[in-house]
């Protein structure tokens, strides 16, 4: 015998999670607790048979009667068989159902067994849902953190797009409000750096929302998960471990990560180092990796004994007339050399290659206003003019 102990969200069809749904369809016959007519309904028309009759006084079986309880295990324990059966309850039964531990402690006494499958917490739109969704306050109202979740579940209630986002099709904004962190960070925008900080919140939550909907995990157990792995990776900071020095600290956060389960998981070191970062990050982060079990150059003038060697090779291979799977090949030795110079020097590539790229912006943007302010345009400079602007850019 099996009881799946289902979240009904807040009592609305509408913010019943796909897989509270999917989990009350495979069991097909289910106790709805409080539901409102509406839901109970929308359940039978999707395939489950609510069943009546099994619970004296629903409201006291969510609130943890004893007595209720008891009678609810026996009539459970009575049907027999291998039968599975559902137990529908309002909002989340983990935060949701002050009856939940004791109604696991009766069934577990009897050998049956149960699943948990989370809703939309009850609290988060309640309200909402009771009443007309009215004007939120003014933009000079200060909000919590609560008041941001809510903000999330209505704007996946209410806004046509909002709606229509996965998690697949929030990576792009996903990736551009990171960057645009950073580059608030770079040009020390602090006002900016708070509003950019902000829109990369809201895509955290946005993903929790949406894996709230489907019963995966809310925004809680993101909380939750960080501050254990937090504390679980300081234990210097959090226990009575003694750590040295910064290098000491590396050591000791990589051999944690490696008993955690996903470090149990990964084959080689250099596994959980993101395959989408940039390329020259990526580099140095597996180069970093690699150097904290010996596997680097001693000094900086190996390094650069390295890619004078990778250069040589490169030009090698253009004399040679090869296909161009080997230029790239050597050339991309070449660029992974320069990464390890730039480690080699205590510079982080990837910000070296964005502050070049800058750089080539400005003075390129100059060029083309002083030949526009001479009525031309690039193109129509010869390359010692062009060259002329260059170094008057420079300078």
């Amino acid at each position: 015998m099996l009881v799946r102990i289902v979240g009904l969200g807040p009592g609305d069809p509408g913010l019943l999670t796909i897989g509270a749904l999917d989990a009350l369809r495979a069991v097909r016959r289910a106790v709805a607790l409080l539901a409102p007519p509406d839901l109970t309904g929308y359940l039978e028309r999707n395939g489950v048979e609510i069943v009546r009759g099994m619970v004296d006084d629903p409201a006291l079986l969510v609130r943890g009667s004893g007595d209720e309880i008891g009678r609810f295990a026996r009539r459970i324990d009575g049907t027999g068989g291998d039968a599975a059966l559902g137990l529908g309850v309002l909002g989340n039964p983990l935060s949701d159902f002050p009856g939940l531990p004791p109604l696991l402690r009766a069934l577990e006494a009897r050998g049956i067994a149960t699943e948990i499958v989370p809703g939309m917490p009850h609290a988060t739109l309640s309200a909402a849902i009771a009443m007309p969704l009215v004007p939120l306050p003014p933009q000079s109202a200060h909000y919590s953190w609560d008041d941001l979740v809510e903000i999330m579940a209505r704007l996946r209630m209410g806004c046509p797009w909002d709606r229509e986002q996965t998690h697949r099709t929030l990576v792009p904004y996903l990736i551009e409000e990171t960057y645009e962190v950073v580059e608030a960070i770079e040009i020390s925008h602090l006002e900016g750096l708070c509003e950019e900080l902000g829109d990369l919140l809201l895509q955290i939550v946005f993903h929790a929302q949406l894996a709230t909907e489907v019963g995966t995990f809310g925004i809680a157990d993101v909380v939750d998960a960080l501050a254990n792995k937090m504390v679980r990776r300081h234990p210097h900071v959090f226990g009575d471990a003694v750590i040295e020095d910064v290098d000491a600290q590396w050591r000791n956060w990589e051999r944690l990560k490696a008993l955690e389960k996903t470090g149990r998981q990964r084959q080689s070191r250099l596994d959980g180092i993101p395959k989408h970062l940039g390329a020259l990050q990526r580099g140095q982060r597996m180069q970093e990796k690699a150097s904290r079990v010996g596997f680097d150059w001693p000094n900086v003038e190996g390094v650069l004994e390295k890619l004078a060697e990778e250069l040589r090779e490169l030009a090698e291979a253009r004399r040679e007339r090869q296909d161009d799977p080997r230029v790239r090949e050597e050339l991309g030795d070449v660029f992974f050399s320069l990464v390890n110079l730039a480690r080699a020097l205590g510079i982080d590539a990837e910000t070296a290659m964005r502050e070049a790229n800058e750089k080539f912006y400005r003075r390129f943007a100059f060029m083309e206003e002083r030949a526009a302010a001479e009525g031309k345009s690039l193109s129509d400079l010869s390359l010692d003019e062009l060259e002329e602007l260059w170094q008057l850019a420079k300078a």
